[in-house]
C-alpha cells in the first residue's frame, strides 16, 4: 500500500475514533541534531532485570529479563525501538511501518488497526509494544500469548520523552534513550532560541479533508504546533471535525496540512468558500510529512522544525 494511502487511514480513523468517544511515510524529514539518534549503533544493556514500569494506560508491568524478541504494533514504537539500537531485536512489525529502511524486512504482522494474533504468536515475542485506542480491545488477547504488553500511547512532547524512557527501561537500554531524549531536547532548544520573542502565528492544521479534520488543544500536533511558535485557532479539545465557515471566521494566517490530505497546495484555493481563508488569500499554506508531525517518535523535534519554518520563514531555515 502507498505511503501516503497508509497515513491518511491512520490519521482519518484515530480522527474519527476521537470524535465519537476519544494517529506513517518515508519522506525526506530536514536534519537536525537528532538525526544521529536515529541512526544508532547498537545498543549496549547493563541493566539489571526484572524491571516494572508503568505504561501509558496506567498498566503495571513487571518484565522479567532482558527481551531478546520485540513486536512492535505502531510505527512510533517502531522508530523509538529503532532510535534505542534495538532494532535486530524486533520480529514483527506492522504493514503501515515504512521506517527506517530496514523494517520491510521484518515479518508483518497485521496493520495497526488490526493485528493478526496469528502472526503475532508465531513470532514467539518476549515484549508486544501496543498503542492506545483502536488496540485496546486486543490487550488481553495479546497477553495470553504468554509475552509481556506494554501500551505506548504519548499525547504530546512530554509524553513521547516519557515513551522513550520508558521503552528503553523495558529493554535494558536507559542510557541510550536518555541520550536520544537529550538530543531531541537540544534540537528543540535550538529552535526555541531561533524563535526569540517573535509573536506566535494564528494557524490551522488541517488532518484529514473530505470531511474536514483538525486536531485541536490536548493533541501532539497541537503540542508541536505551540512549540514552533504558533497559536492554534481551534479551541475544541481532541480531534474534531471543523466547518468552512468556522475556518472564515477563525482566518488563521497559515494553514497547514499533513501530506497526506494536503498533496498539492494550490488545491485549497478552488474548495468551495476557502478562498475567503487568510492564509489561502496570501498563499501560505503547506504541507507537512506526516512522519515527523503525525506519529509520536523520535523525528517530531524534525517536525516541529518543518512546522517553525512555515510559520517563521525568516526565522527558521
Amino acid at each position: 500500500m502507498h505511503a501516503r494511502t497508509t497515513v491518511r487511514k491512520y490519521v482519518i480513523a484515530a480522527a474519527a475514533l476521537f470524535a465519537a468517544a476519544l494517529l506513517a511515510l518515508p519522506l525526506a524529514g530536514c536534519s537536525s541534531k537528532s538525526d544521529g539518534a536515529l541512526a544508532p549503533a547498537p545498543a549496549k544493556s547493563a541493566a539489571a532485570f526484572p524491571v516494572t514500569i508503568t505504561d501509558d494506560a496506567s498498566r503495571t508491568v513487571t518484565i522479567d529479563s532482558e527481551p531478546k524478541r520485540i513486536v512492535s504494533l505502531a510505527p512510533a514504537n517502531t522508530e523509538i525501538v529503532y532510535s534505542l539500537g534495538l532494532i535486530d531485536r524486533l520480529v514483527g512489525v506492522t504493514t503501515w511501518d515504512d521506517y527506517p529502511v530496514q523494517v520491510k524486512d521484518i515479518t508483518k504482522v497485521g496493520d495497526f488497526t488490526t493485528p493478526n494474533l496469528e502472526a503475532i504468536a508465531g513470532a514467539k515475542p518476549d515484549v508486544i509494544l501496543v498503542t492506545g485506542g483502536v488496540q485496546a480491545d486486543i490487550i488481553s488477547k495479546l497477553e495470553g500469548l504468554g509475552a509481556k504488553v506494554v501500551v505506548v500511547d504519548p499525547q504530546n512532547l512530554d509524553g513521547v520523552f516519557a515513551a522513550i524512557n520508558t521503552v528503553a527501561k523495558v529493554t535494558g537500554s536507559t542510557a541510550k534513550g536518555d541520550a536520544v531524549v537529550s538530543g531531541m531536547k537540544a534540537d528543540l532548544a535550538d529552535i526555541k532560541a531561533a524563535l526569540g520573542t517573535a509573536q506566535p502565528v494564528n494557524a490551522f492544521i488541517e488532518i484529514g479533508w473530505g470531511p474536514l479534520y483538525t486536531a485541536g488543544p490536548g493533541t501532539l500536533l497541537d503540542d508541536l504546533l505551540t512549540q514552533a511558535g504558533g497559536k492554534n485557532v481551534v479551541t475544541a479539545t481532541g480531534y474534531v471535525g471543523y466547518s468552512v465557515e468556522q475556518l472564515v471566521t477563525d482566518q488563521p494566517a497559515v494553514y497547514l496540512g499533513t501530506l497526506s490530505s494536503i498533496t498539492d497546495t494550490s488545491t485549497l484555493a478552488t474548495r468551495p468558500g476557502y478562498s475567503a481563508v487568510a492564509a489561502v488569500k496570501s498563499g501560505r499554506v503547506f504541507s507537512l510529512d506526516d512522519n515527523l508531525v503525525s506519529r509520536p517518535g523520535p523525528r517530531v523535534a524534525e517536525g516541529v522544525r518543518e512546522i517553525a519554518r512555515a510559520l517563521h520563514p525568516d526565522l527558521i531555515k
